[in-house]
């Protein structure tokens, strides 16, 4: 049977006229609508600062109190993170289950976290998040009989019925689990960066089509390879960091990364938690920046999206544009613009010139040459057919004449067991 969905109210306040109020509201609406939510009303509050007590001013109390009655609805959802204190003073002035956007993101998090690493970071957030606020939730508790967020689930309540020591207790065993699993990742981007593979990273805003574009990559590179990625048409469908290894017809490689799609206000609760999966991004050695063209907000979300970065340190590395959902707009596609690319990941049009544009970027240390192989040294010939590009082969008495484009270290590797030309 379908969930019933739970009527909400959304309430935001407009700081100073900030220019992006409204779409920050529509994006309250969609992460409410992403676990499961109908929202029946809004009230919004121009002011020059947010109430300390009440987060909203007496008056605008009073509306949301008979907005709330009016459409009979049990929750309210807040579009800032509101602090101990506001959520005490709201519960009881209301009556009613109050949440803040935080709370909101962590529940989807929550409900979208497969594997252990992602389920023990979210975690690890949540319990974060609820350690300052556990008076005000346990009376919340109390009368509503749910859970931190939204999801009745079960583990909200045994989270909320343990002390502060008990959850602190638990966020040190989960990080020491945590660190774990993130030490064997840092040992796999070791390995990798040792095998001088080079790592591009998709990065954007959550649902512009990340994950697709890594899958129609796959597909056209690795066709049978039958490693695709969760893709859906959802916020933060993707949770976890999938690395793919892409080979190019001419033997080059790289290593494609999918990470976790960010959004305006992302907790820091959650930045913190996820900061290990988000390494790999740090980490790249080129960045695609996809973006949601089709989305009228997309200058907004570009300009989140580096704010991001600049958190994570990784504002510094190179990144290429790849403007996805061109089909959706009146924009010629696929082309390629000033270093940046217009595709349609859902058409399949506009991977080719991606791809060129990540190879100009990436393969700087490959070189032309030719060489000849002595017999005796056959097991060279099967290497450089493996990791090269070999586009001639023929055979002389002193041994096999290869001509072709391999990385430079390669060649200065092997260069005392073959003949120069």
């Amino acid at each position: 049977m379908e969930q019933l969905k739970q009527k909400a109210i959304i309430v935001g306040v407009n700081l100073l006229n900030q220019p992006d109020f409204s779409y920050s509201m529509e994006e309250l609406r969609s992460l409410a609508a992403a676990c499961n939510v109908e929202v029946v009303g809004e009230l919004c509050q121009k002011a020059a600062r947010v109430n300390s007590s009440h987060y909203i001013g007496t008056g605008k109390l009073k509306e949301l109190l008979a907005l709330l009655e009016e459409n009979d609805a049990p929750v309210v959802i807040f579009n800032d993170e509101l602090s101990p204190a506001q959520i005490r003073n709201l519960e009881a002035a209301l009556q009613r289950k109050v949440i803040d956007r935080t709370i909101l993101i962590l529940d989807i998090f929550s409900e979208r976290a497969k594997t252990r690493e992602a389920q023990l970071q979210v975690e690890i957030a949540e319990l974060q998040y609820m350690l300052p606020r556990l008076v005000g939730l346990r009376e919340s508790l109390g009368r509503q009989g749910g859970g931190a967020g939204l999801k009745n689930r079960g583990s909200g309540e045994t989270k909320l019925e343990l002390d502060r020591r008990r959850i602190e207790e638990r966020i040190t065993a989960m990080q020491a689990e945590l660190e774990k699993l993130v030490s064997r990742r840092q040992i796999q981007r070791k390995q990798r960066h040792k095998n001088e593979v080079p790592v591009v990273c998709l990065v954007g805003y959550t649902n512009t089509g990340k994950s697709s574009l890594m899958n129609v990559i796959m597909e056209t590179f690795n066709p049978g390879a039958n490693k695709q990625v969760l893709a859906q048409d959802m916020l933060f469908a993707t949770l976890e960091t999938s690395v793919r290894s892409i080979v190019l017809p001419d033997q080059k490689s790289f290593l494609l990364t999918d990470t976790v799609g960010f959004v305006s206000k992302l907790p820091h609760h959650l930045i913190k938690a996820f900061r290990s999966t988000l390494e790999e991004v740090a980490e790249a050695d080129l960045l695609v920046h996809v973006v949601d063209y089709s989305n009228p907000e997309y200058e907004k979300h570009i300009s989140v999206t580096n704010d991001t970065l600049k958190e994570l340190g990784a504002d510094h590395i190179p990144a290429i544009y790849a403007y996805n959902k061109s089909d959706l707009t009146d924009e010629n596609y696929p082309r390629v613009h000033d270093g940046s690319v217009y595709l349609s990941a859902k058409q399949r049009s506009g991977i080719d010139e991606l791809i060129e544009l990540i190879r100009g970027r990436i393969f700087h240390d490959y070189m032309q040459c030719e060489i000849v192989i002595p017999f005796e040294q056959g097991r060279l010939v099967a290497y450089f057919n493996e990791h090269a590009h070999v586009q001639s082969t023929s055979y002389e008495p002193e041994g096999t004449r290869l001509k072709l484009e391999c990385k430079a270290a390669d060649y200065n590797k092997y260069r005392n067991q073959f003949i120069e030309f």
